[in-house]
């Protein structure tokens, strides 16, 4: 019945909705002297406060972001605070999202009268709905929980929490009706992201329910869409069980993957097998898994007729070279990832997360990938927030499309 109701009222969201393109300039249908809005929704800014080395951090997010500066300018915290909002996006209970939530509280930020200490994190998301704003407090001492959230669009607050008894483990949240109520009110859990849990909780009968509805969508669909990749080449050498050829984040499974990609991602393969070419030492003329006497899969690489070797036998920078490729060339149906499955994939844009995306790389494995990766996000079905170290930030700054982001300035 939702479904219908979006339809009927022009919403973003539902399965009966048309879309109007898959390009690069995908955007929702304006009205008069109103610029077009993306259709697929995209983090823009990440905000982060009192979140390890981070106060009142501002960061712009374009299609390619890469966070530069020195050791602790907060690099890696700003892809963890990323990371945090697109689990909690996903339903994921706080204590899973942060099992040692006080170690992300700067040691310099004292605790208030009750004893309590905590961050905050806050993004704001693109897409048909307009900009969209997410704030959240959390208090990691002396007990883990949300003590605020607030969801604001236009200026206006849709949706709002608020911890009122600190012996309950719930918060009072509130937000916009604009019926015969104009606000309604309920207790929601002080473990989960409010937005998270609105599409459960709004009838979607007003238009201010389905206000808030395309608003609290908006946010989920575009922060859930995330694959953090951390390849790590010591677990990647091992042959692996055939399995459903799905990349997991730390790449493992890099031969299950190869094998499937090889017959069912013709062209896409063939795109890998030439960066393969080009970042790896020697000639690559084909990207193949061996079925071994066990049942396992062994990935090799192929070096011309009658010869070959195996993938275990590359070094850590080409290994990580090639997951990486592997990544931005498949796409969603290709990585354990988990979309929001009622909104139809042209409508998401993946958001891979990586931090070192050049640790290990030499100087041309790392203008291949920065290249690649330049080029796959230019058409906005997939985006990429990863973090660099000194040599890659001043390749990365003359990468067109690509945005550096200086952390330590």
């Amino acid at each position: 019945m939702r479904a219908e109701r979006f339809a009927a009222h022009g919403r973003a969201y539902g399965p009966l909705m048309t879309v109007i393109s898959t390009g690069t300039t995908a955007s929702a249908p304006s009205g008069e002297g109103r610029p077009a809005r993306p259709a697929r929704p995209f983090v823009s800014e990440l905000r982060l406060d009192a979140f390890a080395s981070h106060r009142r951090t501002v960061i712009p997010l374009g299609p390619f972001t890469l966070l530069a500066g020195d050791s602790g300018s907060g690099k890696s915290a700003a892809l963890r605070g990323y990371e945090a909002l697109a689990r909690l996006a996903a339903g994921d209970p706080l204590e899973d999202v942060f099992p040692d939530p006080a170690a992300w509280v700067p040691e310099a930020v004292g605790a208030d009268g009750q004893g309590r200490r905590g961050f905050r994190l806050g993004c704001t998301v693109e897409g048909p709905a307009g900009p969209v704003r997410l704030d959240l407090a959390v208090q990691a001492e002396p007990t883990l929980r949300v003590v605020g959230e607030r969801l604001t669009d236009g200026g206006e607050v849709l949706l709002s929490t608020a911890l009122r008894d600190p012996g309950r483990s719930f918060v009072q949240a509130a937000w916009y009706t604009a019926g015969t109520v104009p606000v309604t009110r309920a207790p929601f859990p002080d473990d989960r992201l409010g937005t998270a849990l609105l599409p459960l909780r709004v009838a979607g009968t007003t238009d201010g329910q389905l206000r808030v509805l395309a608003a609290a969508e908006q946010v989920v669909v575009a922060l859930r869409s995330a694959f953090v990749c951390d390849p790590q080449p010591r677990l990647m050498r091992a042959p692996v069980p055939a399995g459903e050829g799905r990349l997991t984040s730390c790449c493992d499974n890099l031969a299950d993957v190869l094998h499937r990609t090889q017959g069912q991602c013709a062209h896409r393969h063939t795109r890998l097998v030439a960066c393969a070419d080009a970042g790896c030492a020697g000639e690559v003329t084909g990207l193949t898994a061996a079925r071994l006497e066990d049942g396992t899969v062994r990935a090799v690489a192929v070096r011309g007729p009658g010869r070959s070797t195996p993938l275990d036998r590359l070094g850590d920078g080409e290994l990580r070279y090639l997951a990486h490729a592997l990544v931005l060339l498949t796409g969603p149906h290709v990585l354990v990832v988990d979309p929001a499955a009622e909104v139809p994939s042209a409508m998401q844009a993946l958001t891979v997360v990586a931090d070192g995306l050049d640790r290990c790389l030499d100087a041309r494995q790392t203008a291949e990938l920065l290249a690649l990766a330049a080029s796959i996000c230019a058409d906005g079905h997939m985006r990429l927030l990863g973090t660099v170290g000194e040599a890659a930030t001043a390749a990365a700054r003359r990468v067109p499309g690509a945005t550096v982001v200086d952390l330590g300035r």
